[in-house]
């Protein structure tokens, strides 16, 4: 088991990530809107699955064999980039809307949407850097036992975190949505900011160094 202290900081720093606008949030959110709270929370069992894979391929050194693979890498993080790119002209485009805006879309079966979860997560380089380069700062090998026990249990501290406020996030989308319905400046201003804030995300994914 990791040190208690260990495990307070590396969980202060899940909360910190889960509450950082990204593409696991607004699918979650857009979900939630567009189809309900239930296809909401059955997205995020998808996004929770892809935690789940993450977590073991750290605890097994498998995220070291790809981050060390220079094309395996970039692919994860061109792809991760264009995707965060497509969701910002998806906000910001003429005639675009905000994510919390309700839309009459398709709906989806709770089989696509567990799927699309899991894809939109895994498309999330940010995650697996996550996991290699703060995970291994929070492991003690010489006093307190197996590095996968104290792997798994810091990655199941973060997945409980993520899983727990990003389903708060999708049962109070509705609850955002009609607050904004009200006031369409904010409307507005909330998609450009969003926009801009996966714009930047994505530049600075596509142009970072391999860490």
């Amino acid at each position: 088991m990791p040190e208690l202290s260990n495990l307070f900081a590396y969980g202060l720093i899940s909360l910190g990530m889960v509450l950082t606008p990204g593409p696991n949030m607004l699918y979650l959110i857009s979900r939630s809107i567009c189809q309900g709270r239930m296809a909401g929370l059955v997205s995020l069992g998808g996004v929770a699955l892809g935690f789940v894979v993450y977590m073991f391929c750290a605890a097994f050194g498998i995220t070291a064999l790809v981050l060390a693979v220079p094309y395996a890498y970039d692919t994860l993080r061109f792809g991760g980039g264009l995707y965060l790119l497509y969701l910002a002209w998806q906000a910001v485009k003429p005639g675009g809307r905000s994510p919390f805006q309700v839309r009459d879309l398709p709906k989806d079966s709770p089989r696509k949407l567990f799927m699309m979860g899991f894809v939109t997560n895994l498309l999330n380089p940010k995650v697996a850097v996550m996991y290699l380069s703060l995970l291994p700062q929070f492991i003690n090998p010489a006093d307190h036992g197996s590095v996968l026990t104290q792997s798994l249990v810091l990655g199941f501290t973060q997945i409980v975190i993520s899983v727990s406020v990003n389903a708060l996030i999708a049962i109070m989308a509705g609850s955002i949505a009609a607050f904004l319905a009200n006031r369409p400046m904010w409307q507005v201003v909330q998609r450009w900011l969003m926009g801009t804030v996966l714009t930047g995300l994505a530049v600075r994914m596509a142009v970072e160094g391999r860490r």
